[in-house]
């Protein structure tokens, strides 16, 4: 009886150990909206490639490169040195992200960010960009529950 009791003991602890441990769930089957905020003007992105995990499923879509993505979007308009300000509508917000700008010439360049916004360049021109975000695990070294890359175009003018 002991021999029982121990080994549906150690059975119990092995399997509730190999349980997921995760409190905060992904919703939805795809990443959330991302906008951009431009003094009081409000734009929409275009969802790029990105890989979600909710609900026990997993789904990842690959997207041609954001300059082909938009060649048929008309650039939004701003002034040298505008504010760009990131705006995701999600309770659980990515904690791992970064923007690449592209010019014309295919020329690639990471943006710095900071609080969520960048500064449009001064030069004038028309521009690409590309802002990936990641949901990391915050106990799990390079474990991603989700990662999305929203595009959009800018012309300085």
């Amino acid at each position: 009886m002991k021999k029982i009791f121990i080994i549906t003991l150690i059975s119990f602890l092995l399997l509730t150990g190999c349980g997921k441990e995760r409190t905060e769930e992904l919703t939805g089957n795809q990443p959330p909206i991302a906008e951009i905020h431009i003094g009081d003007k409000v734009y929409e992105t275009k969802l790029g490639t990105y890989c979600w995990s909710s609900e026990n499923q997993g789904t990842c879509v690959d997207s041609i490169g954001p300059v082909e993505l938009l060649k048929n979007e008309k650039p939004i308009t701003v002034s040298p040195g505008a504010v760009i300000k990131f705006v995701i509508n999600s309770d659980l917000m990515p904690n791992k992200f970064f923007v690449e700008q592209i010019t014309g010439d295919h020329q690639i360049t990471e943006v710095a960010v900071n609080d969520n916004a960048f500064q449009a360049p001064i030069q004038k021109g028309i521009y690409y960009y590309s802002y990936g975000v990641w949901w990391m695990d915050e106990k799990k070294p390079n474990v991603a529950h989700g990662d999305a890359f929203y595009n959009f175009v800018l012309e300085v003018m």
